[in-house]
């Protein structure tokens, strides 16, 4: 009894059928670009074709298998059509991405992380590739999909993220063979990096426009407070906005935030953070309030909200988010290593973290500063007035000097 193995597979030319002897009708084509697993039967008395995969997603055990489930079926009086639309019951990209939603995305993230998701598989993902197979779904199939949004780089790539993470666990729950993740191998597009953020005078534009707007009752004012305190503090939005009263200590002048991104932490503010809650009265349980004291302000809101006070302010590209960069910028030229910088912001890793320390360009350019104008005084023949020089760096240099080295 002859079975197909995948010294079959690997001899098999385009244009040649092999016949399984063990599965009637099981068999396998090659075509001059692909070799396919199918299924000849006959149903409700006439001969049907079904495919049941590509070689490369399915193995010759599996496809064999799947034939024998299939043939079970027909002999059951399943509509073939039923099976050639949707070969393996619910098994379709569709019901991958419910259990995908339900027992991954709903279980291990944060609220504003499973709606931007959800978004993307049913506005892109389920309407693309929502009632194929999911063994079907080749790397052709999320290429096309990728190419499709390549005008919105960073949004392409969520898709291919998330894509890769349902289909790792479709492998994980036997849905697809193991290693035969579409997105593999799939490059990302480049993004382009964002490194926009307030300057001093920008800061006290946005200021004078809080206080006008919120005096002239355009704002609310627990919607001043939040963005006072997403520039203050350097937290994301959500964790403004879910800041209640009893997260505040005030003796110890931290916040203890329980929506954090990385997870619940606590986080270090400065004194003049300090002294704005100090001076705000407590009129709900949450810090920044909505028209109702009693709840949030929904993100929805606040985001309406900066549109309007962005343009008054003569800012109309920046983002709230920015008002993070800012905090992590200004972190960075002070000298703060990466370290601290993750500490402040509450990253989880440093790699976020660089980004702030490697940009300084000012400490950056007071050092070239410092060291160019040092060797033009040297070529124009004057003497340099090192040891009284203010800097840490000139006085490093002299105590060199002084000591015969040359660094």
């Amino acid at each position: 009894m002859t079975k197909i193995t995948l010294a079959t597979v690997k001899s098999i030319k385009p244009g040649e059928i092999a016949w399984d002897g063990s599965v009637p009708g099981f068999g396998l084509r090659a075509r001059a670009k692909s070799k396919t697993y199918f299924l000849k039967a006959r149903a409700r008395g006439r001969s049907i074709w079904l495919k049941i995969g590509d070689v490369g997603a399915w193995t010759p055990e599996k496809a064999r298998r799947e034939a024998q489930r299939r043939l079970r079926e027909l002999s059951q009086g399943v509509d073939p059509e039923k099976l050639r639309q949707n070969p393996k019951g619910l098994s379709i990209v569709g019901e991958l991405i419910d259990r995908y939603v339900a027992e991954h995305l709903e279980v291990r993230n944060r609220p504003t992380t499973i709606k931007g998701f959800q978004r993307l598989l049913d506005v892109h993902i389920r309407p693309e590739i929502g009632k194929r197979p999911i063994a079907d779904v080749n790397s052709a199939d999320v290429a096309k999909l990728q190419h499709k949004l390549r005008t919105t780089p960073r949004q392409a790539n969520q898709v291919l993220a998330v894509l890769s993470k349902m289909f790792s666990l479709a492998e994980r729950w036997h849905l697809r063979p193991l290693n035969s993740n579409p997105c593999r191998g799939l490059e990302r597009f480049k993004e382009k990096s964002r490194d926009r953020f307030l300057r001093d005078a920008e800061l006290a534009k946005l200021g004078e426009t809080l206080a006008a707007m919120e005096k002239a009752g355009e704002i609310v004012p627990g919607i001043a407070l939040a963005i006072r305190l997403l520039a203050l503090t350097g937290c994301r939005l959500g964790e403004i906005l879910g800041l209640m009263w009893d997260d505040v200590d005030k003796d110890n002048a931290a916040l203890n935030l329980r929506e954090a991104k990385a997870g619940a932490r606590r986080h270090t503010i400065g004194a003049s953070t300090a002294a704005l809650l100090n001076a705000v009265d407590r009129v709900g349980p949450y810090v920044a309030w909505s028209t109702n004291p009693k709840n949030p302000i929904p993100v929805s809101t606040m985001s309406a909200a900066w549109k309007r006070i962005r343009t008054k302010a003569g800012i109309p590209d920046v983002r709230m988010h920015d008002l993070r960069h800012g905090f992590g910028t200004f972190a960075g030229q002070t000298s703060a290593n990466a370290f601290l910088v993750r500490d402040a912001l509450g990253h989880k890793t440093l790699a976020m973290s660089g980004r702030y320390v490697n940009r300084d360009e000012d400490p950056l350019k007071r050092l070239v500063d410092r060291v160019s104008n040092r060797i033009a005084t040297a070529l124009s023949g004057e003497q340099a007035d090192v040891e009284q020089a203010p800097d840490k760096m000139q006085a490093g240099d002299a105590r060199r000097s002084a000591a015969g080295g040359t660094g």
